[in-house]
């Protein structure tokens, strides 16, 4: 039986701090679009007119706003980014009658689904230098 090769490490530990940021900011704006822009109730509506229980918008700017702080300061930002990630899917399932253009009326699905193969990228690549708490990658080295 073969030995599973080793996880190749980035060629700079910066480069995991530059997708944690982008990820961790994305997170806060996007739920500070809710909360400030479209509001709660506005949010809450369009939950319910795709399907979703409006109630639902509550959990999921806290997870996006808490998540987003938490990856930003790779706060165990690996895992945060895997939990959040049915939200992308979610959100992704949500527009994709919408065609790929996020500029379409309702919103498009390239956006989501780039945010979720780059949460999976940083779940996968770990959370690089400055993290506040770091956890191991759960690949073998």
């Amino acid at each position: 039986m073969s030995a599973i090769p080793a996880f190749p490490q980035p060629a700079s530990p910066l480069g995991p701090v530059l997708l944690r940021a982008g990820l961790g900011a994305m997170w806060i704006s996007h739920a500070l679009l809710k909360v400030l822009v479209f509001t709660l109730p506005g949010a809450a509506k369009f939950f319910d007119s795709v399907g979703l229980p409006g109630i639902l918008v509550h959990p999921v700017v806290a997870a996006e706003l808490l998540g987003g702080v938490a990856i930003l300061a790779g706060f165990y930002g690996r895992q945060v980014s895997l939990l959040l990630m049915p939200i992308l899917a979610v959100a992704a399932w949500v527009h994709w009658p919408n065609g790929w253009v996020f500029t379409s009326a309702n919103g498009g699905w390239e956006y989501p689904m780039f945010l979720l193969v780059m949460s999976a990228v940083h779940w996968l690549v770990g959370d690089g230098a400055y993290a506040a708490r770091r956890s191991p990658l759960l690949v073998p080295a």
